[in-house]
């Protein structure tokens, strides 16, 4: 099965409370099978010229269950956190089967 993955471009508005956002967002990660690959890492931007803050990659054991954690009811309440103290663009993408 592939492995699905959560994409993240974040700016911050609030970097006082957005902490809180990440420790709570961690914890609903991690009971869905979710780990972070990048957490917070600026990228390097090499070629071309998008607007890249805060970026942070996610991976589950599948697309669905990416899904599941996005719309579950453990991560809705922090996602509105989320929402409140910073800009996002969030994306949710197959990885190949090897």
């Amino acid at each position: 099965m592939a492995k699905g993955y959560v994409v993240v471009n974040v700016h911050v508005k609030d970097t006082e409370h957005y902490p809180e956002y990440a420790r709570l967002a961690f914890d609903t990660v991690t009971k869905f099978g979710g780990r972070y690959l990048v957490r917070g890492g600026k990228p390097e931007i090499v070629e071309g010229a998008p607007k890249l803050e805060r970026f942070v990659i996610l991976e589950f054991p599948s697309l669905e269950q990416a899904r599941r954690w996005y719309d579950s009811d453990e991560y809705r309440p922090v996602r509105a956190l989320r929402h409140k103290w910073a800009d996002t663009d969030l994306f949710l993408i197959e990885g190949r089967e090897d």
